[in-house]
């Protein structure tokens, strides 16, 4: 029986194997310059732009947004997410957007990241003039949550504790 089923499966004439394609009715097909397009194809190398549809959000919407965003703030991973988004713009977040950051990483207690917010205004600012201003404005929220800067932690220098030669 076995032979008779490998016999079968190695006959190039056997119908088990030979695909069968049926033309479609002629009532089905379409002329070619009325061709369908398909929608999309599964994988595809250029992006869908979808930005149309929204309008466009003024500086201010944006840092009420994220005010809102960091106060609903209950875990680091939220707190990281939202910094990423809010740095990922083209534009240096407001000091409420910052207050309320540092606040969320308080409550969090995440230090590592609150220091990490400074850097980020340190890379986004066009001059240390404005670094500047933002350390001013933000100085009695760093005082209140006890927030160090990056360099008062240690210094560039030979008598850093990192410094091994």
């Amino acid at each position: 029986m076995a032979l008779n089923v490998l016999r079968a499966a190695a006959r190039p004439s056997s119908s088990l194997f030979r695909p069968t394609f049926r033309a479609a009715p002629r009532a089905a097909r379409v002329a070619p310059s009325t061709s369908i397009i398909c929608a999309r194809a599964p994988f595809s190398s250029s992006a869908v732009q979808r930005s149309s549809e929204h309008g466009e959000e003024t500086f201010e919407e944006f840092s009420q947004r994220y005010e809102s965003e960091f106060d609903k703030v209950q875990d680091v991973f939220e707190l990281q997410r939202n910094l990423n988004n809010a740095f990922a713009y083209d534009l240096v977040p407001s000091p409420g957007v910052i207050t309320a950051a540092l606040k969320a990483a308080r409550r969090v207690n995440d230090f590592p990241t609150a220091v990490r917010i400074f850097e980020g205004i340190k890379a986004k600012v066009e001059n240390v003039h404005q670094y500047q201003e933002y350390l001013e404005e933000l100085k009695p929220v760093r005082e209140e949550l006890g927030i160090h800067l990056k360099e008062e932690l240690y210094s560039e220098g030979t008598d850093s504790p990192f410094y091994n030669p």
